[in-house]
């Protein structure tokens, strides 16, 4: 059965109420308690932003939030290059998903200790251990990645370790020149990044559409970031 979908009806919702309800949402699975909330979609899709935008208004509501991103156990180039996979680097068997389990495990048992999580600094494209922070007193860990619902090993037991997963569903025409355009920053020449895009972003984003159904909320991020 499809998760539930937030989106707007008839004459569109701007992004704010929208954003409301998603704050709301994310508030009210705090409540009683740390918890883990997941953000997937496709690569370009928005995940990121989303988890920023959350993690902005909620703590101006005063609610501590630690944002954990999923690319922090990317494997590093070194190990890429050793297993012969450099080349689809961001698919689903170049990620350290057993690392990634146990950090969730970590962050939802030690509540009374500082959990360091790794980040991905994506000027070097390499994951930086120890980067990020989830303090003793953190109500709402954010965590964003491409395959919180694959089916495959572990990732089914990463879905059970998370409270709640949200899917962002985004046009594919913005999306993909998006994916473009951020390879272009980081590096990449166009021809290049147009080429990695499809020979590798968009294999990556079969495995993960198919995993939509599975969300608890499938979130119209055209609805959301419209004005």
């Amino acid at each position: 059965m499809d998760g539930e979908s937030l989106r707007g009806h008839g004459a569109r919702l701007s992004a704010s109420p929208i954003l409301d309800q998603l704050v709301e949402r994310a508030h009210g699975l705090a409540a009683d308690g740390r918890a883990i909330l997941g953000i997937t979609g496709p690569p370009g899709s928005g995940k990121s932003t989303l988890a920023a935008l959350l993690a902005d208004h909620l703590g101006a509501e005063g609610v501590a939030v630690a944002n954990v991103p999923m690319d922090g156990f990317h494997l590093a180039d070194d190990a890429l290059v050793r297993l012969g996979r450099r080349g689809r680097k961001g698919a689903i068997d170049t990620f350290d998903g057993d690392g990634y389990l146990a950090l969730l495990r970590r962050v939802r048992s030690e509540t009374d200790r500082t959990v360091y999580a790794p980040a991905f600094e994506r000027t070097i494209e390499q994951p930086i251990a120890g980067s990020i922070a989830v303090e003793p007193a953190t109500r709402l860990v954010v965590t964003e990645g491409n395959y919180l619902l694959a089916e495959a090993e572990p990732w089914p037991a990463v879905r059970a370790a998370l409270d709640a997963v949200w899917y962002c569903d985004a046009d594919d025409e913005l999306r993909l020149a998006r994916l473009v355009a951020r390879h272009v920053q980081f590096g990449k020449p166009e021809p290049e990044a147009r080429r990695w895009v499809e020979q590798v972003d968009e294999v990556n984003t079969r495995l993960i559409v198919v995993t939509r159904a599975t969300a608890d909320l499938v979130i119209d991020m055209a609805a959301l970031e419209s004005a």
